[in-house]
């Protein structure tokens, strides 16, 4: 099913048993912020980002260094070098995503991030491991993989965001290519850029959502309803704080940026930890400059 009906998407995704697949990755890679800077094409259309503000490399590769030292209490963390000419390449998970036995590379807006999906030693990474790769830029569309589309793995449900950076056929590519077994599409609000940064499922049992950041807000009530009652819903000022831009990597937590996670109201908290989730820090607010925030920077390997 791949469907702009919320309701019948919501009907169906509850008949759904959470079998599908692991509902936490098994380990995740990283691309070192290298020469960190701020790429002007992609600043077009993101709003979170700002050309104007001045940027410490040094900074930043020691909080993406922390980064992968706090991830690694959950599962192994992979960290590939980064690349100067391509200075959002710290933020894998929109050009490479995995499922079992496969790499997929995704097809991205920009040329700048275009040359991402060129480097040889990711894919032959996952070439070595005896993955087939699937590349998403022969076929039609454009779709930043987990950046646009946010996937519940436990249930084989996907939930996209429909903007500049992810349209219907690019959608459709990704769906097909993770095999899922239904896609929600959504139209987001005027100025977001990826679905990751309005919403997150974690670990298939609980959801952490900005209705601002849908074009429909009733669209992310629907989505809400198949979580409840764990169910995290931020405002605008929570959003831009990237608090929906987090992940599980293991089951009992949720890694958020440090800002992120100081955004978050004592009753929020009390949700993500009835349904067994801890919540995890790291400082990210030099990498954030770059529009992005914790969940962007994980490529997922599953």
């Amino acid at each position: 099913m791949i469907t702009r009906d919320a309701a019948a998407f919501v009907a169906h995704a509850r008949s759904l048993a959470p079998d599908f697949g692991p509902s936490c990755a098994s380990a995740a890679f990283l691309v070192t912020p290298e020469g960190f800077a701020l790429a002007e094409q992609s600043a077009s259309d993101n709003a979170y980002m700002d050309l104007s503000a001045a940027v410490d490399p040094a900074r930043a590769l020691d909080q993406h260094r922390g980064l992968q030292r706090a991830l690694a209490q959950d599962l192994p963390v992979v960290a590939f070098p980064g690349d100067p000419a391509a200075p959002d390449g710290l933020f894998p998970n929109n050009v490479f995503a995995t499922a079992p036995g496969r790499l997929l590379v995704g097809r991205m807006r920009h040329p700048v991030r275009q040359r991402e999906a060129e480097r040889a030693d990711i894919r032959g990474f996952f070439r070595a491991m005896g993955r087939e790769e699937v590349d998403l830029r022969s076929r039609p569309g454009v779709c930043e993989l987990t950046g646009s589309v946010v996937v519940d793995r436990a249930r084989g449900i996907a939930f996209a965001g429909l903007g500049e950076r992810c349209d219907e056929a690019g959608a459709a590519a990704l769906h097909a290519a993770l095999g899922l077994r239904a896609t929600l599409l959504f139209d987001l609000a005027p100025g977001e850029y990826h679905a990751n940064v309005v919403m997150s499922v974690l670990a298939g049992r609980a959801l952490v959502a900005c209705p601002a950041g849908f074009a429909d807000p009733g669209v992310a009530a629907a989505i809400a309803s198949l979580y409840a009652p764990a169910v995290v819903l931020l405002d605008p000022a929570q959003k831009a704080a990237f608090a929906g831009n987090c992940i599980a990597l293991a089951p009992g937590r949720a890694w958020f940026s440090a800002a992120g996670a100081a955004a978050l109201r004592d009753d929020q908290r009390a949700v993500l930890a009835a349904a067994g989730f801890e919540v995890g820090a790291v400082p990210l607010d030099e990498i954030e400059k770059a529009g992005g925030s914790l969940r962007c920077c994980v490529a997922e390997i599953y």
